[in-house]
């Protein structure tokens, strides 16, 4: 088969790779679609120890069973594999299993692939009426589903009185303002500074999108929920001067590790700070089903590329020339 192999700093070749046998209670998947992480993007860069070369990158697929009692059936792959046996997981918790997996880190390979393999427990049933493309979208948007849910658990106020603001116009920052709105939140902001990025988001329904200086963005110290979906300190900081003494800091991002806080205005001011991983199966189940309802919009706001062409795109999104969110890389045989 053909996969687009991450081989060094900045390196991706297409080439030639042997195709992926199934195991025991694993199904074979033909990818049509899978999207470009930021996480790909630290890895391309070499910034990632967890993701060392040579290897196949992407975890957020969609495609077709191939063989087996599932043949034919059109999925989206959750891409965390998980123990199901550990007070994490027995609890519901499935993202922090101290046994977590996920494609696109050692020992398992990704999705920029003809072919990937994934436990059946992991696939989730995509209707007819929903492209293979926004399927693939199911996974960045889990995670901003998830830190949506969490930031509404921990105020316990409802969505609709609350300031939101989300920090990063990509996939993770457009994900979770969609989130919030579909989880009845109606006062959203999202701060971009790319220009090209921000004019791709002005209609995109649900929320507003602005750059750091404009002055539609909220009052410092008025923020119920702020969203960092970038995660340098540069954000971090950003995040904790808007929030309200009271408010929730959800953390996404993992731009970089360190850096940002103010912890002093923090205490003082009680302010939480939610860490977050990924999402649980039932926050990935949720964000599928919003998608094949409509919920989360029109998702117009992608971009498809080959997947032959995958070093161009992850070029393109390194020297910030790309409008869309998220490029999606479909390969040569759809």
């Amino acid at each position: 088969m053909k996969a687009l192999v991450y081989t060094g700093v900045e390196t991706l070749e297409y080439r030639d790779v042997p195709q992926p046998a199934p195991g025991a209670g694993e199904a074979l998947i033909r990818v049509m679609a899978s999207g470009i992480c930021g996480s790909d993007m630290h890895a391309y860069m070499g910034h990632d120890d967890r993701r060392p070369a040579p290897l196949i990158l992407g975890h957020e697929a969609a495609g077709v069973v191939v063989g087996g009692p599932d043949d034919g059936r059109r999925v989206t792959l959750n891409p965390l594999v998980t123990c199901n046996n550990c007070p994490a997981c027995t609890s519901g918790r499935t993202n922090l299993c101290a046994k977590r997996q996920i494609i696109s880190m050692p020992p398992r390979e990704g999705a920029f692939a003809d072919f990937v393999t994934m436990p059946r427990s992991n696939l989730i049933t995509v209707p007819d009426t929903t492209s293979l493309s926004h399927a693939a979208l199911t996974e960045p948007m889990a995670c901003g589903w998830h830190g949506s849910r969490l930031a509404n658990a921990a105020l316990n106020l409802p969505m609709g009185d609350m300031c939101c603001l989300v920090i990063g116009g990509g996939a993770i920052g457009v994900g979770a303002a969609l989130s919030l709105a579909a989880q009845k939140a109606t006062n959203i902001t999202v701060i971009e500074p790319n220009d090209i990025r921000r004019e791709c988001l002005q209609n995109v329904s649900g929320f507003i999108t602005c750059d750091p200086t404009d002055s539609i963005v909220p009052q410092y110290s008025s923020v119920d929920i702020v969203i960092d979906a970038v995660g340098f300190a540069a954000t971090r900081k950003t995040a904790c001067a808007y929030v309200r003494p009271g408010g929730v800091i959800v953390h996404i991002g993992l731009g970089e590790a360190t850096g940002g806080l103010d912890i002093r205005r923090m205490t003082l001011q009680e302010i939480q700070f939610i860490g977050t991983y990924t999402y649980t199966a039932a926050d990935f189940i949720a964000t599928a089903d919003a998608i094949f309802s409509g919920q989360l919009g029109p998702l117009n706001w992608i971009e498809s590329r080959p997947l032959a062409d995958g070093q161009g795109a992850f070029r393109d999104i390194r020297s910030n020339r790309v409008a869309a969110p998220k490029i999606i890389l479909i390969p040569e045989h759809t």
